[in-house]
């Protein structure tokens, strides 16, 4: 096929919601003002080059310019048939639309490239049965209107571009459909398409007139219900022809038997979906039951009742998916990779199905937000090589979401369980339960009870959804429920699922994280090339230890997203050039000071503990591990206000520990050394610092007593040590929980030494070996071992002086 181009500059003339077509000749209205000046300004071209003035034709649909326009001749100006003055402009050839230039008169003058393409001669054997096709087609269209003169016109076209440019005229072409003509270049390519857009359209007209017909028959003209009752009939008869359904309601049952009978269904289903069909084939057309039923029987012939997709055994290659899309996490890598291994030997030994039970898993991944619980779900599937399917459970009330409505309401629905399973398209998909914390119950049921079936793997393979009434097995699927907060789980489904915990990251995996996965991400949101903008190390360590402070890597991704839009409008306001290289040194200038300096980095007299009366707390929050601190004070004995004080919004546990922590330096200060004379006389203050925030738990015991200790004996508490623990009202200090977090939190903020119980080093081998090996983790029994540890020597052996509340 040979083409050829020539380039071209034309003034343009656009056409609103309108396609001329090379072959056309329009008329058109010079009273529009971007007509008159189109055709003015080529009359002027004309004047200083031969022939008739040229313009180009270009569609605007909705203010939006054609990237293809045709070149028009004004062949000639004078008063249209209602007398407004007008051009009458004949279509020439395709022109590629390019760069706008300058030229003459109030026109926009654009530089093209004409499209003239041609098929060789003779023609080949499939573009002439194309021709003789698209004839026949215009011919029955045209014989249709009565429009005798007009076949003879189009029987005499032989060029294949013209023959397929002259469907321009076709009255019931949609402006889109003539765009897209006027875009293919390609005259083969363009008579196919006008032949369909034809032989769609006498489709159309053959099925109106089919209607008509079937109407006019059956039409009394006395009755207008029956008329207007046999329209619809006759519609809805011609729809279901063209769909491939049955034609009425005796073959539409005769066809679900045949579906249901050809599915490959499991027994049980298939005996109940055959007497669907029956109860179908006794309704009546009027019946509501008859949409239910077909409803019903569509829902459960589209569920992949035995498809599965097979599992990927490369364990070393899903292993290193896992470490790819997810730095850390290593305990859910490990259950995963476990239960691969497992099925692999499984399937090997034709133990796929154990008592009627398939191999699935139900995991529940536990941890701060940030850390990667959702996006970890598709790395699983991925990893696996099953489908995945999230569902959202924040905020669902309704027990229904999760088992389905009754058939009998209107609008019943399967439940999300099943949705899933049908929106995956396999039997064996990751399912990824998300925020199955934040499930609520109300007077609609409790969601979390309909979930205890679904998630027990000794009853799942026999769930049953209330919409569907039949057994779903849901044994071999693999089940990951994600959550904030372990507490709000019921117990009862709690222990239905196996518990891992992500209890954050720590410095080095973040900023792993940081240069693996946020930062080419949000280099290509901002707009950036790899090469433009470079974070060293040093500057993604302190953004993740001193601009943020979080168990997870949103803050830090969201910190990076600012510094790179720094950084694209400094290099837009001309007052940075790429590529640029982000050291340490530079982010306070882009993005401000540090928000979170470790006590270790300030000024000693600025620190929290440069007073007597203050030590250092670690807890856990919804949001991770943080560091705590107690504050202790002695009221003016003066005052008379004996007794003790809690502030800070404390729960009744931490209320407790306060008291027996009193109790304890009441009863055994003597032997600490302590004047304990002051604690009946005086009243002691305790004080919780970020009052706005509630506090609970009985792990501050520890932190509260040395706080006490501390302000008796008038020594400072070490500022590098943080403590954890509950103290009995004989000093032994008791076991706690949440020990990784507390200790990756005390790594967040610098502290070097911690003091945990002796009964909680079991925990430390949870905790990462680059955490360990920058703490000196000391594990003790006793409240003295803890004094000893963290209280500072007094200065120059004075007497301490107790510190007096204002």
């Amino acid at each position: 096929m040979a083409s050829t181009s020539a380039s071209l500059t034309l003034p343009v003339l656009p056409l609103d919601d309108e396609v001329v077509l090379p072959g056309m000749v329009v008329p058109l209205d010079l009273n529009d003002t971007d007509v008159r000046a189109a055709v003015e300004a080529a009359q002027a071209a004309a004047r200083s080059e031969p022939g008739k003035p040229r313009v180009l034709l270009v569609p605007r649909i909705d203010g939006t310019y054609a990237s293809t326009g045709v070149l028009g001749t004004v062949e000639q100006v004078g008063r249209l048939a209602d007398g407004d003055p007008g051009a009458l402009i004949r279509g020439r050839g395709r022109v590629q639309i390019g760069a706008g230039t300058t030229g003459p008169g109030a026109a926009l003058w654009v530089e093209g490239t004409r499209i003239d393409q041609s098929v060789p001669e003779p023609l080949p054997g499939h573009v002439t049965d194309l021709v003789k096709e698209y004839k026949a087609l215009a011919t029955a269209w045209l014989r249709k209107r009565g429009a005798w003169q007009v076949v003879d016109r189009v029987q005499a076209i032989d060029d294949v571009s013209a023959l397929a440019d002259n469907s321009g005229y076709s009255p019931f072409l949609t402006t889109e459909q003539k765009v897209e003509l006027l875009e293919t270049a390609d005259p083969v390519a363009r008579l196919k398409l006008a032949t369909r857009q034809l032989r769609d359209h006498l489709a159309e007209q053959d099925v109106a007139e089919t209607i008509a017909k079937d109407v006019q028959e059956g039409v009394d003209k006395q009755q207008r219900e029956f008329l207007l009752r046999r329209q619809l009939d006759a519609v809805r008869k011609e729809l279901r022809e063209l769909n491939g359904d049955s034609k009425d309601s005796a073959e539409e049952s005769d066809d679900y038997r045949s579906r249901v009978e050809a599915a490959d269904l499991p027994e049980k289903v298939r005996e109940a979906a055959l007497k669907e069909v029956d109860k179908l084939e006794r309704s009546s057309d009027q019946s509501p039951e008859g949409s239910w039923i077909r409803t019903w029987l569509d829902t459960v012939l589209e569920l992949p009742w035995n498809e599965r997709t097979e599992d990927s055994y490369d364990i070393q290659g899903a292993k290193a998916i896992l470490d790819a899309e997810h730095a850390g996490l290593e305990d859910v890598k490990e259950r995963i990779t476990e239960y691969l291994a497992v099925r692999k030997r499984r399937g090997e030994r034709g133990l796929g199905v154990v008592g009627g039970r398939r191999g699935g898993a139900v995991l529940a991944l536990v941890g701060p937000p940030g850390v990667g619980k959702t996006s970890l779900g598709e790395s699983v599937a991925h990893a696996m090589g099953r489908s995945f399917v999230r569902v959202a459970l924040g905020g669902v009330r309704d027990e229904a979401e999760i088992r389905g409505h009754r058939r009998t309401y209107v609008g019943a629905l399967p439940g999300r369980i099943v949705r899933a399973i049908k929106e995956a398209g396999s039997m064996n998909p990751v399912v990824l339960l998300d925020e199955i914390d934040k499930v609520g119950s109300d007077f609609r049921g409790d969601p979390a009870a309909a979930l205890l079936e679904v998630l027990d793997p000794a009853q799942n393979h026999t769930f049953r959804d209330h919409y569907l009434e039949v057994e779903l097995d849901l044994s071999d699927v693999v089940f990951l429920a994600t959550a904030n907060v372990l507490e709000a789980i019921p117990e009862a489904l709690l222990d239905r699922m196996e518990l891992v915990r992500l209890d954050g990251y720590t410095e080095d995996e973040k900023v792993v994280i940081a240069r693996d996965h946020l930062l080419p991400r949000q280099l290509e949101r901002a707009g950036l090339d790899k090469e433009e903008v470079v974070l060293e190390e040093s500057a993604l360590r302190k953004l993740a230890g001193e601009y943020t402070r979080e168990a997870g890597v949103r803050t830090l991704e969201r910190t990076v997203a600012r510094l790179l839009r720094k950084v694209a409008a400094q290099h837009e306001l001309g007052e940075r050039e790429l590529p640029f290289t982000v050291t340490d040194a530079e982010l306070r200038a882009l993005i401000g000071r540090p928000h979170h300096v470790p006590e270790s980095a300030q000024d000693p007299a600025e620190r929290r503990t440069a007073v007597p009366g203050v030590a250092t707390g670690l807890a856990v929050t919804g949001a991770g591990g943080d560091v705590l601190y107690v504050e202790a004070s002695l009221a003016d004995p003066e005052t008379g206000a004996a007794g003790l004080t809690l502030t800070g919004q404390l729960g009744d546990v931490m209320k407790e520990s306060a008291q027996i922590a009193l109790s304890f330096l009441r009863s055994h200060g003597a032997e600490l050394e302590l004047p304990v004379g002051d604690l009946k006389d005086r009243g002691v203050h305790i004080h919780f610092p970020a009052g706005a925030v509630p506090k609970d738990g009985p792990s501050a015991g520890v932190t509260m007593t040395t706080a006490l200790a501390s302000l008796l004996s008038g020594r400072l508490v070490r500022t590098d040590v943080a403590m954890t623990g509950e103290v009995s009202l004989t000093g032994r200090v008791l076991p706690i929980g949440g020990v990784k977090q507390k200790l990756l939190a005390a790594h967040r903020a610098g502290v070097t030494t911690v003091v945990i119980p002796k009964r909680n080093e079991p925990d430390l081998d949870d905790v990462p070996a680059e955490v360990l090996d920058t703490l000196d983790v000391h594990a003790v029994t006793d409240v003295r071992q803890v004094l000893e540890l963290a209280l500072a020597p007094a200065a120059n052996g004075a007497a301490p002086e107790v510190p007096v509340a204002a």
